[in-house]
């Protein structure tokens, strides 16, 4: 096999990887020497780590692996056996390849040691022309300690640009982002049973890894061969996780500095309480589900991410729910002790989402409602209501079914008779509050409001607004009124009057009475 010159090598970024034996053999200085690989063809890609001149037949006690060897043969020309233990010793010795160069000693390839190399899988490279060995050793070594100092240089500027991160209080994904910058391929943390907390990267490439995770997880635990790298999340003695360089293109040894460096920053971000004081697994279900009910990227393509993540997704019945200020660790909690798979998550509105991934063959609507009257009934939470969309089979579905959800949460968020709502409430259950709710932002409705109530609202009477308030949710039932006021009916009537001439209405007519009590539920839909 002849060499041929590569005139435009590819150039990565991050640093190229390690000399390679095939990458030395097409170096403009060695290309001089004529060189011809005449054994162990199939394992030219092992890296170089140094090149080493010897004529000394033991000279394989010399090495510690990694190393192309450049020999003239003179000490074992005639000697066969010399000839088969010297490359024996080398392959022991872990070399990364020998070159012969031809001449007195060995005017052609001896067949002795190129049986030996094929055997034992060492590149056997000859040189046809006489070139001084003296040239070749500088212009590798200096090329090695390029990259090594390449490789020094990324991993403290990534050292710096993490620890300006952590300094500034920066969310984990910033901190991933930043590495992924660096690794030029896509990164995952993920805890101890291969469950995706994070991710960062270009999303399709992101996407390609996290479509078979676990299973390619748990090969690349095994080793870290094509480019997984991988490094140890922990402290105190416990691991508690792992961040993987998937597909990392540079050098191995590159390649784990950075991966180590990035490690040393999670492992500080996690002491220090980076994220706002939410776990990992906290963050990553919430960037699910806020993606999910953002709708800004579809559903399918956040397919992947869900079962990284630990959401079983094939054949499943999907139940969005949502808790109006519902407790994430405590929700986890009792998801877990009720055997029911699925992710919570706090939204930027103070709802908190819930996926539920049922079997088909169970009963979505009995196990909601167990989940809700389990919730209901726990310490502290005898107000607690769960909003529910009707369930989904379909995974395209669920984004609509979590905002569905979402908007019932918030018909119900705040209510004062959140006793008398079932443990779990759906559209159907939020009638005119619900409608009021989701049209609150509207200029339109807010303008009606004021309209309506501008008289009451001027006078800034709250007893007189939360006489009216009651009057008009118990159907205009006098007598609920004032015993929910404590106060007698003449108190009550008295204050009625004041209500209706502060608004110019008559209670007693029911067109009225509706007009008022919607701009009195868009009022307060737009306090909270």
């Amino acid at each position: 096999m002849t060499i041929a010159s590569d005139s435009s090598p590819t150039l990565w970024n991050p640093p190229e990887p390690a000399l390679s034996v095939r990458q030395v053999l097409t170096l403009e200085r060695v290309l001089a020497g004529e060189p011809e690989v005449v054994a162990g063809a199939g394992h030219l890609d092992r890296p170089v780590r140094w090149v080493h001149v010897a004529e000394a037949a033991d000279v394989g006690v010399m090495l510690s692996g990694g190393e192309m060897v450049l020999t003239t043969g003179v000490l074992l020309a005639g000697d066969e056996g010399k000839q088969t233990e010297y490359i024996r010793s080398l392959h022991r010795a872990e070399a990364a390849a020998v070159v012969l160069g031809l001449g007195r000693a060995f005017p052609a390839p001896p067949d002795v040691m190129r049986r030996a190399a094929e055997r034992c899988g060492l590149p056997l490279v000859v040189l046809h022309r006489p070139f001084p060995f003296a040239e070749l050793t500088e212009e590798v070594q200096s090329r090695l300690v390029r990259r090594k100092f390449a490789s020094v240089s990324l991993s403290e500027a990534v050292r710096t640009a993490l620890t300006a991160l952590i300094t500034a209080g920066a969310p984990l994904q910033a901190l991933l982002d930043e590495i992924a910058r660096h690794s030029a391929c896509p990164v995952v943390v993920a805890n101890l049973a291969h469950r995706v907390l994070a991710t960062a990267g270009e999303r399709p490439a992101v996407d390609d890894v996290l479509r078979d995770w676990e299973r390619i997880a748990r090969q690349a635990g095994a080793g870290q061969g094509d480019g997984w790298i991988r490094a140890e999340l922990g402290g105190r003695g416990e691991r508690w996780g792992r961040i993987v360089l998937c597909g990392y293109r540079g050098d191995g040894a590159t390649g784990r500095l950075l991966a180590d460096r990035a490690a040393e920053a999670l492992v500080l971000h996690r002491m220090l309480g980076g994220g706002a004081g939410r776990t990992w697994e906290e963050q990553s279900a919430r960037s699910l589900l806020t993606d999910l009910v953002g709708g800004a990227v579809p559903a399918r393509q956040l397919l992947p991410r869900a079962r990284a993540a630990g959401l079983p997704v094939n054949r499943r019945t999907f139940v969005p729910l949502a808790v109006p200020g519902g407790e994430t660790a405590g929700l986890d909690r009792l998801l877990r002790l009720l055997g029911l798979p699925g992710l919570v998550a706090e939204l930027a509105d103070g709802a908190t989402a819930v996926l539920l991934s049922l079997a088909r063959d169970q009963d979505a609507d009995a196990l909601t409602a167990h989940f809700a009257t389990r919730l209901r009934d726990g310490p502290g939470a005898a107000r607690t209501v769960v909003a529910a969309a009707d369930a989904r089979t379909a995974w395209d579905e669920v984004p609509a079914g979590l905002r569905e959800a979402r908007h019932v949460a918030d018909a119900v968020a705040g209510s004062a008779d959140a006793l008398a709502l079932p443990a779990v409430v759906r559209l159907k259950d939020v009638h005119l509050r619900g409608l009021i709710r989701l049209l609150r932002d509207d200029p339109h409705v807010q303008s009606f409001a004021e309209r309506e109530l501008d008289g009451l609202l001027r006078r800034a009477d709250d007893d007189l607004l939360s006489v009216l308030r009651t009057y008009l949710a118990t159907g205009r039932n006098k007598s609920r009124t004032a015993q929910l006021h404590h106060v007698s009916r003449p108190a009550l009537y008295r204050r009625l009057e004041a209500v209706q001439a502060c608004l110019g209405a008559d209670l007693d007519d029911f067109e009225q009475a509706a007009s008022v009590h919607i701009a009195l539920l868009a009022h307060d839909a737009q306090q909270q």
